[in-house]
């Protein structure tokens, strides 16, 4: 795990969170300070590597839809938002080892997850093929048999990639040869060093890199499903819930997913999922 560098942090601050934290001084906090990280904070992992949704910019502020949430959130909680930079595959252990309060990255709501932690699904999101500029090689799904493909390790993607092999094999196609990266940065590295066919990301990522010129988006809206805040606990995550759902009734929310182009999950209402719920 890696903590945000102290410029960045500061850099956060700056640019939003230092209205939240003269928010979080003239009220009170609904969450005791024992459940908490760090008191007065509420620390949030992000995967600053995946614009528009989470990125950092050359002079380290942190910008993106899941960094505006977190620091919306935060304020509404009376807290001070901490953002904690660290990959995917560390996100999950880091909850469960107390090392943060939230993880607030999108990550993707499945049966598998809900048994260990609680979600609250608010974004949809779905997976992206991205390719080269001019390679129109992949118009279908199947079209992935037996190419090289690059994404994040541990993620909703790859699990779909290993799914679709499996489909892939029932009906005599090649398998997908699956390159797996710590982030999305790294899965569009290989893309541009030439070390894979396609990459596999999210709808907004790959969007972004089409927009830009960079990579061609061959596919996009592929099995959808939501993505989420997630927690180890209902001590956070109940008060969390609640200001999610006063930020969809007041249209905060809203406006938020719109100006990214995000839609958000399901019917577009909040309600916490987990263990026993």
């Amino acid at each position: 795990m890696t903590r945000t560098p102290r410029t960045l942090a500061l850099a956060v601050l700056t640019t939003m969170g230092l209205a939240a934290a003269a928010g979080a001084q003239e009220c009170e906090s609904t969450i005791d300070a024992s459940l908490l990280t760090e008191e007065g904070k509420l620390t949030m992992a992000v995967s600053p590597t995946l614009p528009p949704m989470a990125y950092a910019e050359s002079d380290g502020t942190l910008k993106g839809l899941r960094v505006e949430l977190g620091v919306e959130v935060a304020k509404r909680l009376c807290l001070e938002p901490d953002f904690i930079s660290t990959e995917y595959a560390t996100m999950v252990p880091g909850l469960q080892g107390g090392r943060w309060d939230v993880i607030d990255a999108g990550l993707f709501v499945t049966p598998a997850r809900l048994e260990i932690m609680y979600m609250i699904p608010y974004e949809n999101l779905a997976i992206s093929i991205s390719t080269a500029t001019g390679d129109n090689s992949i118009k279908t799904v199947e079209d992935l048999a037996g190419k090289r493909v690059s994404t994040d390790i541990g993620g909703y993607a790859e699990a779909k990639m290993r799914e679709l092999n499996k489909d892939f094999a029932e009906k005599g196609l090649e398998q997908i040869d699956i390159a797996l990266f710590d982030n999305y940065a790294t899965v569009y590295q290989a893309l541009r060093a030439g070390q894979v066919e396609a990459a596999v990301s999210i709808d907004p990522v790959a969007k972004l890199y089409s927009e830009s010129g960079e990579f061609a988006h061959a596919l996009a809206g592929l099995y959808a499903t939501p993505g989420s805040l997630a927690f180890g606990s209902t001590d956070i995550a109940a008060p969390v819930t609640k200001v999610m759902q006063e930020m969809n009734a007041d249209g905060w929310l809203p406006e938020l997913m719109a100006r990214y182009g995000v839609g958000q999950a399901g019917d577009g209402s909040i309600e916490l999922k987990g263990p026993g719920l």
